[in-house]
C-alpha cells in the first residue's frame, strides 16, 4: 500500500534500482480532443528530429495533429527559422500557438535545488504555450519559445528510478517536504498544458505512485481537467501559480484565470494530488500591497478548509533580465512599464550562472516581509515555506 503523504514510507516498501522503470500499464484518459486544445493550440507546423519522429511518443503526438505541416531538423535546440529569426518577436504568441518541436532528451542531469524541491529533474519539456511575460526560458531560446516536447519518457524515468533508489530514505525534514524527496518535473514548462500534447506527464505522475520515498512537484498556471484522472496517490504536489488578476491579465498571457486556478484546488486535492500555492512572482508597482490583500482574502473565502489544512506556498519575487525585456519590448511593451524598474532592481547571478536583475536587497527584504504580514493578516493557514 501507498503510503500517505504524511507518513514515512516503511523500509520494505523500497524498490530495487532495476525495479524503478516505468509502468507498461496504467489508466490512461482518454487524449483531449484537439477542438478543446485549441484556445492555446493551432498546430501547424512540426519541428522533429528523426529519432523523435520515429519513437512511439512522436508517433502519438503527430497523429494528435494531422494537419500540421512536419519539417526534420537535426537538433532541436538548432533551428534558425525559430530561435535565431529575429523577425519572430512580433509573433511571438502565434508561434507558440502553431509550432511545435519535437526531440529526444539526452542528457539526464538531476540537479540538487533545496528551495521549491530537494532535485530538479531532467524535464520532458521545454518551453510552453502560454506566453508569461516574465518567463525566464526563452532567455536561452532566442527569438521564439514554442514547446519541445521530448519524445523518450522511459529513458527519463528510468533515470529517475535510479536516482531515487541511490537515495534510499530522507532521513531528515527539510523546508520541501518532512519524508519525501521531492523532485520538480516542470522547471522549464507547464506539465499542465503539456498534457494537452502527450502522455508525458501522466507517464511521470503514473511513475512516482510507485515510489515511496519521492514526490513529484510542478508549478502550474493551466487548468486541465484530463489530470483529474491520473490518481497520483499523494505523490505528485502541484503548483498552484496565483498572482492578483490585475497583474495577471497583463502579465500571465494565454494562462487560466486566477480566479479559475484557486477554484480547482480542491477538485485536484479530492483526486488525489497535495496541492500548494506559488505566490509568483511579486510585482512591486503602485497598489501591490492592496492587491496582494485582496487576493489572499479571496483564496480565504472560497478554498475548502481540506485544501487549507495542507497547504503550504513559495513566494517568490520577481527576476526579470534584460535581454527578454528586450524581447518583450517587440511584442508586450505594456508588460515592461512594470517589468523593468532599473532605480529598485540590481544584477543577480543566477544558480544556473545567467545574470539577470531581482530588486535591491532593502527593497525585496521590505517586500517578503510585507507580503508575510499580509498573509498572517488575511490567510493565517497558508504556511510559507520559503521566500526568495
Amino acid at each position: 500500500m501507498t503510503p500517505r503523504p504524511d507518513e514515512p514510507p516503511q523500509p520494505d516498501a523500497l524498490f530495487g534500482p532495476d525495479d524503478l522503470v516505468l509502468p507498461t500499464t496504467h489508466r490512461r484518459p482518454e487524449p483531449p480532443a484537439v477542438p478543446a486544445a485549441r484556445a492555446l493550440l493551432d498546430i501547424r507546423e512540426i519541428h522533429a528530429e528523426p529519432q523523435a519522429m520515429a519513437s512511439d511518443r512522436g508517433s502519438e503526438i503527430l497523429a494528435r495533429f494531422p494537419q500540421a505541416r512536419v519539417v526534420e531538423v537535426a537538433s532541436h535546440w538548432r533551428i534558425p527559422h525559430l530561435h535565431g529569426n529575429e523577425g519572430n518577436i512580433s509573433r511571438w504568441v502565434r508561434v507558440k500557438t502553431e509550432v511545435l518541436v519535437l526531440g529526444v532528451r539526452k542528457t539526464f542531469t538531476i540537479r540538487p535545488n533545496g528551495r521549491s524541491a530537494d532535485w530538479i529533474a531532467p524535464g520532458l519539456s521545454n518551453g510552453c504555450t502560454m506566453a508569461c511575460a516574465y518567463c525566464y526560458v526563452p532567455r536561452r531560446k532566442g527569438y521564439a519559445n514554442p514547446i519541445t516536447v521530448f519524445t523518450n519518457p522511459r529513458d527519463v524515468v528510468a533515470h529517475l528510478g535510479r536516482h531515487i533508489a541511490r537515495q534510499g530514505h530522507k532521513r531528515e525534514p527539510n523546508q520541501c517536504d518532512p519524508h519525501a524527496w521531492v523532485y520538480d518535473i516542470g522547471e522549464n514548462g507547464d506539465c499542465s498544458a503539456d498534457a494537452l500534447i502527450s502522455d508525458n506527464t501522466l507517464d511521470l505522475v503514473a511513475a512516482f505512485r510507485h515510489w515511496p520515498t519521492a514526490k513529484a512537484s510542478f508549478a502550474t498556471k493551466y487548468v486541465n481537467p484530463a489530470l483529474l484522472a491520473y490518481d497520483p496517490q499523494g505523490r505528485t504536489r502541484v503548483r498552484l501559480s496565483v498572482m492578483p488578476p490585475v497583474d495577471s491579465r497583463l502579465l500571465d498571457i494565454r494562462t487560466t484565470p486566477v480566479p479559475e486556478r484557486i477554484a480547482t484546488a480542491g477538485d485536484l486535492l479530492e483526486a488525489g494530488y497535495e496541492v500548494h500555492f506559488n505566490l509568483s512572482p511579486v510585482v512591486l508597482r503602485p497598489g501591490w500591497e492592496s492587491a496582494w490583500a485582496e487576493l489572499l482574502r479571496q483564496m480565504d473565502d472560497v478554498l475548502p478548509q481540506a485544501v487549507k489544512a495542507q497547504a503550504a506556498a513559495e513566494v517568490i519575487m520577481l527576476t526579470h533580465n534584460e535581454d527578454l525585456h528586450e524581447v518583450n519590448l517587440g511584442w508586450h511593451p505594456r508588460a515592461e512599464d512594470v517589468l523593468w524598474q532599473p532605480p529598485v532592481q540590481e544584477p543577480k547571478r543566477s544558480q544556473n550562472g545567467d545574470t539577470n536583475l531581482r530588486y535591491r536587497g532593502p527593497v525585496k527584504h521590505a517586500a517578503v516581509t510585507r507580503l508575510g504580514e499580509l498573509i498572517a493578516a488575511h490567510a493565517p493557514w497558508l504556511r510559507i515555506r520559503y521566500a526568495f
